[in-house]
């Protein structure tokens, strides 16, 4: 068995939002963590983006990061599959991503065609598979794969055996998507999970559901999720990567480092009660 210190622990883009990819490295070494994720495509407009596919002297810097502090790449985000999207266009994000060394891919699913979406997500799955990446389709309840349960459809009926499912501590529960079905996947099916907790009870709007989980998530214990019954119907020693924005914290002065050794040091509390 994955002994605690073998496990492997993610900084992901969004809990440290602020840092570019070097300085994002930089963190997550002197945090402990094991892997970083890269942001390669923003996951909104507004959002501050560091251009890594474009801008070749900051992958020169992002890789010499990675080299010296033996930090590894998980998985890259983010790429959205829309009504007008053509996949093949995605072929240099998987080449960047590949070349960090990420094998897992984050996608959200934003087409209200479930057709579509699944010959899309069938068609990633091919793009990727050369560049042994694994395309993980993330349900969040304001896209169209509002919940596990149908983005387990989407990637079934993909028919792709690198299809996966990205299960996200806040979505499972703003989705309200169950255990027992998170129980019965296929381990293959989840290659990594992203782990946060949430406060309070689901809110009725929309927005602030998504305010919530861009910008104010609670470290691992510190909120309302059933973190243990989640863990424990997760595949064991799943690698985990620590999403959780908490602006507030941010606004407030709380360093980039001290908000990812946080979220670790909780993480690893939480891990030991399961």
């Amino acid at each position: 068995m994955t002994t605690m210190s073998e496990q492997i622990f993610s900084l992901a883009a969004l809990t440290v939002l602020e840092l570019s990819p070097p300085d994002m490295v930089e963190v997550a070494a002197r945090a402990g963590y094991s892997h970083v994720g890269l942001r390669l495509e923003p996951a909104t407009p507004e959002e501050h983006h560091f251009a890594l596919v474009a801008d070749t002297d900051l992958r020169r810097q992002t890789r010499q990061r990675l080299q010296d502090t033996g930090i590894k790449v998980l998985d890259i985000e983010i790429l959205r599959l829309k009504p007008l999207t053509q996949v093949a266009d995605f072929a240099a994000i998987l080449d960047v991503g590949a070349g960090f060394g990420a094998s897992e891919l984050l996608v959200a699913g934003n087409d209200p065609d479930e057709a579509r979406l699944i010959d899309n997500f069938a068609a990633l799955c091919d793009l990727a598979k050369p560049y042994g990446i694994y395309p993980h389709l993330e349900f969040m309840p304001w896209t169209d794969a509002r919940d596990l349960t149908q983005a387990l459809r989407i990637v079934k009926q993909s028919g792709r055996n690198n299809g996966c499912v990205l299960v996200d501590a806040f979505h499972f529960n703003r989705s309200g998507s169950s255990l027992d079905e998170l129980t019965a996947i296929d381990p293959a099916r989840m290659r990594y999970a992203q782990l946060c907790d949430v406060a309070g009870p689901r809110p009725n709007d929309m927005d602030e559901i998504l305010r919530q989980a861009r910008n104010e998530r609670r470290f691992p214990g510190d909120g309302d999720c059933d973190l243990i019954g989640l863990l424990r119907a997760l595949p064991a020693n799943i690698p985990l990567s620590l999403e959780i924005p908490t602006r507030q914290l941010m606004e407030q002065g709380v360093s980039a480092l001290e908000r990812a050794q946080w979220a670790l040091d909780k993480t690893r509390q939480v891990l030991l009660q399961r």
